[in-house]
């Protein structure tokens, strides 16, 4: 009896010592948990890189990696875009018809699924010639297809891109020519078949290190009118520190993920417009000198905007002719024609 107590106390003892350590060692458990996710914080703000389109830090030195410049449909039958959410720098211009399309920049994303995709326009491949960016777009104008030439643009054009790079999407409703897609993998893949320069020579963005906000007048909404039935707009939120994007009065989603797409700076940049044929295509005059706004975290100011040749950057400046800084994020240029109809509230 008392060999079998003397074993009882011991194990009670073990039990409790056990216990003890058990949560000794969750605590301590804790405490290293806390000391490795700093130390990772620690690491990762010493070794990360500083995306040159958005000025976000990025864990890949994208140095050596190009940026890709996409043409997406923007009727309504080809309603909503998968994969432009993911661009860094995003341009919506006019085209034919009082319709928009828009260009995405990418460099640190790679969406999976990305379209519909559509044709050139030569204004685009100025806008895209200030990143030395590949162009992805099916087909063109013939002015448009004539300077991809001139320029010795690097493109993945549907019309002679192997089979792989762009499909038909059957799954999301559209009709030919609104089902174009990609995605980014097959369009490195096909860049790197095809021996592109995968080192790109451009001049960046000045960045704020952090957001910061304008000493200029309130803007918690915008309404870019481009024609009576095409308007753009976005909403200031303040929790996302970004605008909401929408489109002829609707959310402007991401088809890919369901998301709002969203806006960290807005830039508007009024650019000369002119008709130039019988089917409606246009001049747009971006290697000039023009006025327009800049927009971020419910602000904006007045700017004005400079690109001397078609391999310049544009530079915008502030009303003190000192070139603006964008807040680390994405943004979305805007151009439009001279004296647009713009509401701000």
């Amino acid at each position: 009896m008392i060999l079998i107590l003397i074993c009882i106390l011991l194990l009670i003892n073990i039990g409790c010592s056990k216990d003890g350590e058990s949560t000794k060692t969750e605590e301590e458990n804790k405490d290293e948990i806390s000391k490795q996710n700093n130390n990772s914080k620690e690491n990762e703000s010493k070794s990360t890189f500083i995306s040159p389109l958005s000025g976000v830090k990025v864990k890949e030195d994208l140095s050596d990696k190009r940026p890709v410049a996409i043409m997406f449909d923007n009727q309504k039958d080809a309603r909503w875009q998968a994969g432009l959410g993911e661009a860094e720098i995003a341009y919506e211009f006019l085209v034919e018809g009082n319709i928009t399309r828009y260009m995405g920049i990418y460099l640190k994303n790679s969406p999976d699924v990305i379209g519909p995709i559509r044709s050139a326009r030569p204004y685009y491949l100025t806008a895209l010639l200030e990143y030395d960016s590949l162009y992805v777009h099916c087909g063109g104008s013939p002015e448009a297809k004539e300077d991809i030439i001139i320029h010795g643009i690097d493109e993945v054009d549907c019309m002679s891109a192997p089979g792989y790079v762009f499909y038909r999407n059957n799954k999301v409703g559209k009709k030919s020519p609104h089902n174009l897609y990609s995605n980014m993998n097959d369009i490195r893949k096909y860049e790197e078949e095809k021996g592109f320069n995968i080192k790109a020579n451009y001049e960046k963005f000045s960045f704020n290190d952090k957001k910061e906000e304008l000493d200029g007048q309130i803007a918690n909404e915008i309404q870019i009118n481009y024609a009576k039935y095409n308007q753009t707009s976005y909403k200031y939120d303040e929790e996302l520190e970004a605008y909401i994007r929408y489109k002829d009065g609707e959310a402007h989603i991401d088809e890919s993920n369901n998301k709002n797409l969203t806006a960290t700076n807005i830039i508007v940049q009024e650019a000369e417009t002119s008709v130039l044929d019988d089917q409606g295509r246009l001049e747009i005059s971006t290697i000039a000198k023009g006025k327009g706004k800049y927009f971020t975290r419910g602000k904006y100011i007045n700017i004005s905007w400079e690109k001397e040749d078609k391999y310049s950057k544009t530079k915008y400046f502030n009303e003190d002719q000192n070139e603006i800084k964008l807040n680390p994020g994405n943004t979305w240029i805007q151009v439009t024609p001279i004296n647009p109809s713009i509401k701000i509230f």
